[in-house]
């Protein structure tokens, strides 16, 4: 075996086990990890697109940003967090509207912080929130494995030839149906009763995760790199961990705020809403 399959081994079991210790703990834990996910991430997106070579002062805006939606999603009030980062967003497009910076500064914002947001909201402070972000891993882990598996084993047309070369319908096809089956037999685990809602939440969050893996590899086409960064021993950049991750939660993090906007009901848990309970 060689030194970086090795690397890559211990790197993905190191992980699994630190995401897993913190969703299982949920409360600060979790919303370290995922606060430390999204500061990680828009590092990582102003390193691809050379924010800081563009304006200084909106480079460190984008800090500010993430520093003020990381602060208050551990010492603020839940009710502000999204009235502050849409703030935060909207007042970093503004330079963007005008031509004075480049619209991956407001784009990085909005992409690092609802990554941290969206993940923190799923998990939430109930028990349903564990088991609602183990749903959300498996959907998303299912997806990409198989995906993977079924794409090399059958081939066949490919699904976005100018992004991902080696990514194939068949292979999308296959994850999404692993990832739909992944859900349930999650859900199923511990409900009773299940509706059609449970597999459409899956299978958004499948295809979802799919379309997060397939922006990713945009990016980093249009920007000439292969990896996000550097970060993760034989892994690459945490972009590269959790691209589809964190597109599958902005979907059910929108699902969610989509049902309370269209309803006289506030969505008060995310595990609630995602099982339809």
């Amino acid at each position: 075996m060689s030194r970086e399959l090795q690397l890559r081994i211990v790197s993905a079991i190191v992980m699994i086990l630190v995401v897993l210790a913190a969703t299982w703990m949920g409360g600060l834990a979790f919303k370290t990890v995922a606060v430390a996910i999204g500061l990680l991430v828009y590092y990582e997106w102003s390193t691809i697109t050379r924010l800081a070579d563009g304006s200084l002062r909106a480079h460190a805006f984008g800090w500010f940003s993430m520093a003020l939606i990381s602060l208050n999603m551990f010492f603020g009030h839940a009710d502000l967090t999204v009235p502050l980062f849409a703030g935060l967003v909207i007042t970093c497009a503004i330079p963007a509207m005008l031509r004075r910076v480049s619209w991956w500064q407001p784009g990085g914002l909005l992409y690092a912080g609802l990554s941290a947001i969206s993940l923190s909201a799923i998990r939430g402070d109930d028990s349903l929130g564990f088991i609602a972000m183990l749903f959300v891993f498996v959907v998303v882990w299912a997806t990409d494995i198989l995906a993977y598996f079924v794409g090399r084993a059958i081939g066949g047309p490919k699904l976005a030839p100018r992004i991902s070369p080696g990514k194939t319908w068949s292979g999308a096809i296959g994850g999404t149906v692993a990832g739909v089956v992944g859900g349930l037999l999650v859900a199923m685990s511990h409900f009773q009763d299940l509706g059609l809602w449970v597999g459409i939440v899956a299978f958004t969050l499948s295809v979802s995760s799919q379309i997060g893996d397939l922006f990713e590899s945009f990016i980093k086409r249009r920007f000439g790199v292969k990896d996000s960064s550097k970060l993760i021993p034989g892994h690459g950049g945490v972009m590269d961990r959790v691209d589809g991750l964190v597109f599958a939660s902005f979907a059910a993090f929108f699902l969610a705020v989509g049902s309370s906007a269209g309803s006289a009901n506030a969505v008060v848990s995310m595990g609630a809403f995602l099982f339809g309970l």
